[in-house]
């Protein structure tokens, strides 16, 4: 009997251990958010950050801070551009994007009515400014700067004369010169060192770095204005892009013109043929303004080897004319700082980064993924990409985060090299299931599940991260790409990146009239012909004569901008002045 009432005791204990075991059990599994919640939850998070971006863009525009609101409008339609949700198939997400992108183009239209839109007022380099230079120069400017060139170091010869001392005294003595000037230099400390170590390596005087305070004011990016024979100069040293130079690279991937490394040591080379050619570091400097057979005729007519008797005799173009000067005033300010007010300048950091070699096309986003750096940064690092991933076909020199190389390549090899363009990388959080971060990326668990090597519904305690299978978009048909417009983009600078006409690309993609273009849009380019443009008759001198082509043009305000000249073109045409020129590209 005692037996069995110690069973009975014994049963319902264990009934009710299993009763507090299932309500647990319940409990635990009520707490468990679905994935579906969690997707929820993040999509909301989400839209709660647009909003506050544009809210703060709004307020910004409201100041009259236009540039700072774009900054915000920028980051709320890139927050959404940047996110693992596919838009469309997000009705909450598709409504907040469509109202946020009709807000900022009201806004923007309305401030183009008022002036230049959004769009800061790009800097002009000390060259453009330079056009407000006269040439009636205090005497103790000449006499100071004589004094000064007698204890200057530099490994190009220099003179000092009322053209150079006029540009001395504009950038020493009135404010936009020396505010042009003093940013221009500051932008240099970006690029210095490398740029010191190429002139070296190459053999050319260091000096020479100055010729890119008139070409761009040391911005890599820079895009020149249309030139007659169309297309734009870009990049630091302003090259066209119409013929293949020093072995950088101009395709439907990459335009190494915009890369700062490749293209400095393309311009350190192309100073020292005209150097070879010409015999004078001022004949090479108005070479590489004019051209090497402009120059060489003018010498051959005059009998003059010598730029400063081409210049009296008024065998230069006004633009070549100003463009020597202008170089040795900031070179001979640049090597005395303090004694033409520029004690303030504060050089901005080096660009600093690893560099690896791929051979494969592989993502910005999947690199973004796995260095942990922003997209913005990886999209900086590497200017000469034209597209969101790298070529396929050839190698790159992929630019990273300082530090990160080691990391890129531990990483990278857990994605199958075909599947680098595509697949991503994603980094565990505590609340991650196979799941929900297969709902994040739009591929189905098992799918992800296998790429990991893993089983469905499998945990992930203890996984750090998981590559993510997602399917590759087919952008490229036979004779066109689409594009994804970038933040910055306009119609113009796709234009010249891709080799065509404004007109053609705004037919292409039923555009009427304007330059603006939103971040996201896709557009239709197309690839320009291999050698379509090498029959010219500045290409054949090109390719008999001189190993680089003509370069020509230069950023918004910059020198080549003044300068506007028909590089294609036999025949002569007005200069500033309205002299005649045959100005032909370099």
């Amino acid at each position: 009997m005692k037996g069995i009432f110690l069973t009975r005791i014994y049963c319902a204990a264990l009934a009710g251990l299993l009763t507090l075991s299932s309500v647990a059990a319940f409990a635990a599994q009520e707490q468990a958010p679905s994935a579906a919640a969690i997707h929820q939850q993040k999509l909301q998070q989400l839209i709660e950050q647009v909003n506050a971006a544009y809210a703060a863009g709004d307020a910004d525009y409201r100041k009259g801070q236009l540039p700072e609101a774009k900054v915000q409008f920028d980051h709320a339609v890139d927050l959404m551009l940047s996110s693992n949700f596919d838009i469309k198939s997000e009705p909450a997400l598709e409504a907040v994007f469509e109202r946020t992108i009709d807000q900022i183009n009201a806004l923007e239209v309305e401030a183009l009515k008022a002036g230049n839109g959004f769009a800061q007022p790009q800097e002009p380099t000390p060259a453009d400014v330079a056009n407000d230079v006269t040439f009636a120069v205090n005497p103790s400017v000449i006499a100071k700067a004589k004094t000064q060139l007698a204890t200057t170091k530099s490994d190009l010869p220099l003179v000092v004369n009322d053209y150079v001392a006029a540009y001395i005294n504009f950038f020493a003595n009135t404010e936009k010169g020396h505010n042009t000037l003093l940013h221009s230099f500051q932008r240099a400390g970006l690029y210095r060192t490398m740029i010191q170590r190429i002139l070296a390596e190459e053999g050319v005087p260091q000096d020479l770095i100055y010729l890119a305070v008139a070409e761009s004011a040391f911005r890599p990016r820079a895009i020149g204005p249309e030139t007659r024979a169309g297309g734009r100069a870009g990049g630091m040293w302003q090259f066209m892009p119409d013929a293949p130079y020093y072995g950088l690279t101009r395709n439907s991937y990459v335009d190494e013109r915009f890369d700062p490394e490749k293209s400095t040591r393309a311009f350190a080379r192309y100073m020292k043929f005209l150097y070879n050619q010409l015999g004078d570091w001022y004949l090479a400097m108005a070479a590489y303004d004019w051209g090497a057979g402009n120059v060489q005729r003018a010498v051959e007519k005059t009998g003059y080897a010598d730029f400063w008797e081409l210049y009296k005799r008024n065998n230069l173009p006004g633009e070549t004319k100003n463009y020597v000067p202008e170089i040795l005033a900031a070179i001979i300010i640049a090597n005395n700082p303090k004694q033409y007010g520029f004690d303030e300048i504060t050089l901005d950091p080096p660009v600093l980064t690893d560099t690896v070699t791929v051979n494969y096309s592989v993502d910005l986003r999947l690199v973004s993924d796995i260095v942990g750096a922003p997209m913005d940064e990886i999209e900086a690092l590497n200017p000469s990409l034209l597209r969101m991933e790298t070529p396929p076909d050839e190698s790159f020199d992929l630019h990273l985060p300082a530090g990160t190389a080691s990391l890129f390549e531990q990483r990278i090899a857990l994605v199958p090299e075909s599947k680098r363009n595509a697949w991503r990388y994603h980094r565990v959080e505590a609340d991650d299931t196979l799941a929900s971060i297969a709902h994040e990326y739009h591929v189905s668990e098992s799918e992800l599940a296998d790429a990991n090597q893993m089983s469905a519904g499998q945990s992930l305690a203890g996984v750090d991260a998981v590559v993510v299978p997602v399917a590759p978009v087919i952008e490229r048909a036979l004779h066109a790409v689409l594009y994804t417009a970038r933040r910055g983009d306009t119609l113009i600078s796709i234009a010249d990146r891709f080799g065509v006409s404004l007109a053609q690309l705004r037919r292409w993609n039923r555009i009427r009239s304007g330059i603006h273009v939103a971040p996201g849009r896709r557009l239709r380019v197309a690839e320009p012909e291999a050698g379509a443009r090498r029959g010219r008759r500045h290409g054949a001198e090109v390719a008999s004569k001189d190993p680089s082509p003509r370069r020509k043009g230069s950023s918004k305000g910059s020198a080549a901008a003044r300068r506007g000249h028909n590089a294609a073109a036999k025949s002569a045409h007005p200069t500033r002045n309205g002299k005649a020129s045959t100005k032909k590209r370099k």
